[in-house]
């Protein structure tokens, strides 16, 4: 059970990091409220994950995935996800900051 709250939060944390930057910084109702609940799901449920696998294989698997999944979300309209490809280099600050304006 604990691998399927594993994968909601996987899920949840990749649809919440989409939504943040569609929220215009929190200015957009339907986006902003999107962010708050799934972030929270995200949490509930690694809460849950916490109490059967270890902190450090639950994380690496939960960040791991997340940043594999939004990856190829994070290069659309940038052309192809390659090495040199900028959405590709700065993947890990989307998946953490969720907006990539705020650099």
């Amino acid at each position: 059970m604990a691998y399927l709250y594993l994968a909601i939060a996987i899920i949840s944390g990749v649809a919440a990091t989409s939504a943040i930057k569609a929220s215009n910084r929190f200015s957009n109702p339907l986006p902003s409220t999107l962010v708050i609940i799934t972030y929270s799901v995200v949490f509930y449920c690694l809460a849950l994950v916490l109490k059967s696998i270890p902190v450090g294989i639950a994380y690496a698997v939960w960040s791991g995935l997340g940043i594999a999944l939004i990856s190829p979300l994070a290069s659309q309209g940038t052309g192809p996800l390659t090495i040199t490809n900028p959405a590709l280099l700065d993947t890990m600050h989307v998946n953490r900051s969720g907006d990539k304006d705020l650099q």
